[in-house]
């Protein structure tokens, strides 16, 4: 008896999600360290600033008998310290523990407001180059992604009525960082009063992602990114994301949370979380504790990235590379001059060393929704010390004479 037996096999949705650019060069950079190259990395934010000890403190600290589920939410105590930061960061934000829904990350959060604001066949729209999770989970969810297209010869620039021109039939929200990734971009509170009018002539949720609000240059000590909180007219369509990930340079705490006054998005974002239970009971604490770093912490993390952004700047600059000096995060877009940077990023790490030096970095094609574009740029992640930025520009500019002579391993 001829039994025919069943062909399995992964989702087209699996085979086809987006692979990220940011991780893209990880497994030749392993190759090169595994035989004794010193590759630097500038492809992952992963900062080298030493996290604050209050958060290590707590979970040394910790010291339960039972390591027990939180709330789907999260902690009540600390959503209440949450809600207490967001209001003294905005004038009248009435921000309350049960505007908030604490998630695993920040790309929790982000996941749960792209499912709580649309349904399959619907989209959303972005600037690009943008954060390449938003093109993931749009594909995850089975939605659109449209997007205003930004350029290195105007400092990436953010235009409200370019954005508003882009809107479509099935756009149910706008998805924008600030201050952004990768571009650095900052937008003023007159930029964001513009796109919350546009939202909700529209009828438009507004995502602001704004996880690295304290990183903020050539402005006052103390400055933050103008927040949408603060924007009259947008408690009912902002959703903010946030996390301790950059913040406290705590990026393996995994621990984020979503902020929304339209208690609807909240509720369904409540049920995702539910859906997976609880964000994790020990980082939560730490969390907390990270509430209370001084205000100086971050004085002197501002003071050090501003310096490693002029170091970068100056050093792109002295192997004839001119880019506009970003404004806040610590990323720089950079447009070289290659016609395909993934080819000659894939390259450098994998066969190009400088006295056995290397640098890892990520290609920007794949920050964009518009075929073709970004295909000379890369983005480069500050989050080195400032000599060994010196030096990545250095390898740099010997990479790229040996790459435009025909490059030789």
């Amino acid at each position: 008896m001829n039994e025919q037996l069943n062909t399995i096999a992964a989702s087209k949705r699996g085979l086809n999600a987006p692979a990220s650019p940011i991780r893209s060069l990880a497994a030749l950079a392993r190759k090169s360290v595994d035989r004794g190259v010193d590759v630097l990395f500038l492809n992952i934010g992963q900062p080298d600033i030493p996290t604050p000890r209050g958060m290590i403190d707590a979970y040394r600290n910790y010291d339960e008998t039972v390591l027990a589920y939180a709330p789907s939410d999260g902690f009540v105590e600390y959503r209440e310290a949450l809600a207490t930061y967001y209001n003294t960061l905005v004038d009248d934000a009435d921000i309350h523990a049960d505007n908030i829904v604490v998630t695993v990350g920040g790309s929790e959060a982000l996941l749960f407001a792209m499912a709580a604001v649309t349904d399959p066949g619907d989209s959303v729209l972005v600037c690009e180059p943008y954060y390449t999770n938003y093109a993931g989970y749009a594909h995850l969810l089975g939605i659109g992604v449209d997007a205003v297209t930004t350029t290195p010869d105007n400092a990436y620039h953010i235009d409200p009525a370019e954005v508003e021109a882009a809107i479509t039939p099935t756009t149910k929200a706008i998805i924008i960082p600030s201050p952004g990734n990768p571009t650095g971009v900052v937008l003023s509170a007159e930029q964001l009063d513009a796109l919350v009018d546009i939202c909700r002539r529209h009828g438009l949720f507004y995502i602001a992602d704004e996880v690295y609000r304290e990183f903020v240059y050539d402005e006052p000590t103390g400055t933050r990114a103008p927040s949408i909180l603060n924007c009259e007219g947008a408690q009912d369509i902002a959703i903010v994301i946030d996390s301790v990930s950059k913040r406290y340079s705590a990026c393996g705490a995994r621990v984020g949370c979503l902020v929304t006054r339209n208690n609807d998005i909240r509720t369904a974002a409540l049920h995702y979380g539910q859906a997976r239970l609880s964000p994790a009971t020990v980082d939560q604490y730490a969390g907390l504790a990270a509430l209370d770093t001084p205000t100086t912490y971050f004085e002197d993390v501002v003071r050090e990235y501003t310096a490693r952004r002029d170091v970068l700047v100056r050093g792109l600059a002295d192997i004839g590379i001119t880019v506009a000096s970003p404004k806040g995060a610590f990323y720089l877009a950079v447009a070289l001059p290659v016609d395909d940077a993934n080819a000659f990023s894939e390259w450098m790490v994998s066969e190009f060393d400088l006295d056995n030096q290397t640098i890892c970095v990520a290609p920007l094609e794949g920050f964009y929704n518009t075929p073709g574009l970004g295909r000379n740029e890369i983005r480069m992640a500050y989050v080195l010390d400032q000599t060994k930025l010196k030096r990545c520009t250095e390898i740099l500019g010997a990479a790229l004479k040996a790459w435009n002579n025909g490059h030789p391993a």
